[in-house]
């Protein structure tokens, strides 16, 4: 038996207001209204790249299973020409006999690396995120979404049992203009939206009958559905011709995600079993629509029900803060505002950065075997230390400084003396935090705070990935 061991997601922080886009740049173009509700939005220091390994740590976190391979799906990765998910592999830590791919550069790449996962062999990691945007005031900006999913697939182990197998699968492709972007331009283009509903239309329903035909089932035996699609209108229209139960696509809450949508709402699909108890004798379905149609039919196993993913779909919906639709346009280099008038940060050193691999990425220091001080960062060559990973370590705040002159694309600037639980003292910048944490002193001495992977700087195309600080919420 074949299928996913383990999921994660992740949904960043802040929050858009739709309603604020047009007060500023005026009613929102292409077609659409854009609505009412919120999307998600990455902070300036983050990327495809960091919230794929923020949600493989979760997938990660909850099962033993290592992967053999590791695939990284988006539409705006941080590089060309090199592979982008060797970071995701070195921050989290996977063997060196891991192989690391980039998949696609297209929303369908993403359930393209999933469908290669659950009919391989072996145990696979597939991640997809996204950040997506668009031009001030556009359709794609107000519906887009930033998010990302991550999936762990393999074959049922004691250790690592099988949630959900697979059933059955199927795929229909068609070559037609729908969405597209030229290599180096941010804005996206898309064709008559009627005439890419009709034929996701089609396509959606070839799929779905040559998935339940082998599969071996019909509609009324599928307790419920995920639908996504390349606009809410045009997944709206293909699900309505389903008959199941049809899972929210939280085009709401959280917007289109672009290549991470089919893996965010499988997870919340699988969450939705969970709460339901459906048995192992229901059936869920997942349908994708990008470029074509994908299907992927899963059986709920008994093991779904006792299963607990780290930050459960709902519970990252609910939480999260505001930003102004200003400082969003400053973060995706959409507003010029005036920089920090100091040196910019020098370009990354590869050969500095290779030597230091592990700290850099992986968050390893050094820990002396007979006393337990732990270093931070590793005490380099010293007889009598062993590394130890520090990523998944919470700890306290003992002092912090809001410096409003350092360089920051996004000041001020917070840094914290942390000191971690089970030892380790380190000045860090702290993230994902506003004037109002500041004001209302949830940044202060003995606030919690755990470790996210994000980027310091980018300079000459180099992107200096770190770890920083965040706040645990809630204690």
């Amino acid at each position: 038996m074949r299928g996913i061991v383990a999921w994660g997601t992740y949904l960043p922080f802040w929050r858009l207001d739709r309603s604020t886009i047009a007060a500023f740049a005026g009613p929102i173009t292409g077609g659409h209204s854009g609505g009412g509700g919120t999307r998600t939005v990455a902070s300036y220091d983050e990327d495809p790249t960091t919230m794929a390994v923020e949600a493989s740590r979760r997938a990660l976190r909850t099962t033993g299973a290592v992967p053999d391979v590791a695939l990284l799906a988006t539409v705006s990765p941080a590089y060309a020409d090199r592979t982008n998910a060797t970071a995701l592999h070195a921050a989290l830590r996977l063997p060196d006999s891991t192989a690391a791919f980039d998949a696609g550069l297209s929303p369908r790449s993403a359930m393209g690396a999933l469908l290669v996962g659950l009919r391989s062999t072996g145990t696979s990691l597939i991640a997809s995120a996204d950040v997506r945007g668009g031009l001030a005031g556009s359709a794609d900006e107000a519906n887009g979404g930033d998010a990302a999913a991550a999936f762990v697939v393999a074959d049922d182990e004691p250790d690592a049992p099988v949630l959900s197998e697979v059933v059955a699968t199927a795929s229909r492709t068609a070559e037609f203009v729908d969405r597209w972007r030229s290599p180096g331009e941010t804005r996206s283009k898309t064709w008559d939206d009627r005439f890419a509903e009709v034929t996701y239309s089609q396509l959606g329903a070839d799929a779905w009958n040559a998935a339940l035909d082998a599969a071996g089932v019909s509609a009324d035996q599928i307790a419920a559905v995920a639908v996504a699609g390349p606009t809410a209108r045009i997944a709206g229209t293909v699900a309505a011709k389903l008959g199941p139960r049809i899972v929210d696509d939280l085009a709401a809450s959280v917007g289109n995600a672009g290549a991470a949508q089919p893996g965010l709402l499988l997870a919340a699909l699988l969450e939705l079993a969970q709460l339901d108890q459906l048995g192992p004798g229901q059936l869920l379905a997942l349908v994708s629509l990008a470029d074509g149609a994908d299907v992927v039919v899963l059986r709920p196993s008994a093991a779904l029900s006792a299963y607990e993913p780290a930050v459960a779909v709902d519970a990252q919906v609910g939480a999260g803060a505001s930003v102004d639709y200003g400082r969003y346009l400053a973060w995706r280099g959409n507003l010029g505002v005036e920089p920090p008038r100091r040196p910019e940060p020098a370009r990354v050193s590869a050969t500095a950065a290779a030597r230091s691999a592990d700290w850099k990425f992986g968050f390893v220091g050094s820990r002396d075997v007979e006393s337990g001080t732990v270093s931070l960062p590793p005490t380099a060559d010293v007889a009598g230390t062993e590394p130890i990973g520090m990523a998944d370590a919470t700890g306290t705040i003992a002092t912090f400084t809001v410096d409003r002159v350092a360089y920051s694309p996004s000041p001020p600037v917070v840094f914290a003396v942390v000191d971690f639980d089970g030892g380790g003292r380190l000045p860090i910048e702290l993230t994902d935090c506003g004037a109002a944490d500041i004001e209302s002193g949830a940044v202060g001495i003995g606030a919690r705070v755990e470790l996210t992977f994000r980027r310091l700087a980018a300079t000459d195309g180099i992107v200096n990935y770190f770890w920083k600080g965040r706040l645990v919420r809630g204690e």
